[in-house]
């Protein structure tokens, strides 16, 4: 069967058909607006600060190549190795013009090797970031709470896993600085927590008023990582185990501040003895 349209008719369906396609045009264009708006450059600021090692230390196992909290970074030494910084960047530099140097220890000569320090910095992260269904996040928690983890968490998962007060079946819960996140089976419950926005929550002996709002989560999709030498220290190297650690960080500081050496003033210093790991710290020059 076939159905006839006039002119009139037709006219007016080619401009709806027309008109479709533009909209249809134009939420492509918004969706991927929306999609590109999630992904945030997030710049690690901090990161520019000179950086110094200034002998602090901690035992580490295995460990990324460094870790970045606010300005300080932790880098791994092996066992056998000790991380020198002298009070000149000049000295540090005349040390590593000999790959190799010989310390004499009475009648024993030690071979270890001197190299370069260089810093892996995360410069910038690309995250995507997007609305949980069904999380949400707690928060205005009042300060010096009486209450552990596990009792907060349950308090919270008792009230709004209750139909009367608009939630639901808890599925995961987690604590954050403070906050806390409630994952639930449903998202309809997340949605409706959202919308209310504020409730009043027995904690205790008390109640306390808190906010409900939408947990935003986070995927990083992309790290920046350049690598910043470090001009004041070396890095020795395959050191034997033939002393122990006090006596041969002090052998070393006397050899590495001879200026026949090439050597200087040193600030800091430690060894790390074979068959242990170790963790460098370093920090904001002005620290």
């Amino acid at each position: 069967t076939s159905v006839m349209y006039d002119d009139a008719t037709l006219g007016a369906l080619r401009e709806e058909q027309a008109r479709l396609k533009d909209r249809l045009r134009e939420l492509q264009q918004r969706r991927r607006e929306l999609r590109d708006q999630t992904r945030d450059q997030v710049p690690f600021l901090s990161t520019a600060v000179p950086l110094v090692f200034q002998g602090h230390t901690k035992q580490g196992q295995e460990a990324p190549k460094c870790l970045v909290s606010e300005v300080r970074i932790s880098y791994p030494l092996p066992g056998g190795s000790a991380l020198v910084t002298f009070d000149d960047p000049k000295v540090a530099q005349r040390v590593l013009q000999q790959k190799e140097h010989e310390i004499h220890i009475e009648e024993c000569r030690l071979r270890v090797q001197v190299q370069a320090l260089e810093l892996p910095v995360v410069t910038a992260v690309q995250v995507s970031t997007q609305v949980s269904r069904r999380s949400v996040l707690v928060s205005g928690f009042p300060a010096g709470l009486r209450l552990s983890e596990e009792e907060l968490l349950d308090k919270l998962e008792i009230f709004f896993g209750k139909t009367r007060n608009g939630g639901g079946d808890v599925e995961t819960r987690e604590l954050l600085r403070g906050a806390v996140v409630l994952g639930f089976t449903k998202d309809t419950v997340a949605q409706y927590l959202c919308q209310i926005g504020q409730f009043t929550v027995p904690l205790g002996e008390h109640k306390f008023p808190l906010r409900v709002s939408p947990y935003l989560s986070g995927e990083i999709q992309k790290a920046d990582i350049t690598f910043r030498p470090v001009p004041q220290s070396v890095l020795v190297l395959n050191i034997p185990d033939v002393l122990d650690g006090p006596e041969l960080q002090d052998i070393l500081e006397i050899h590495f501040q001879k200026p026949s050496r090439g050597g200087g003033e040193v600030e800091a210093l430690r060894v790390v003895p074979p068959g242990q790991r170790g963790l460098a710290v370093f920090t904001a020059a002005s620290d």
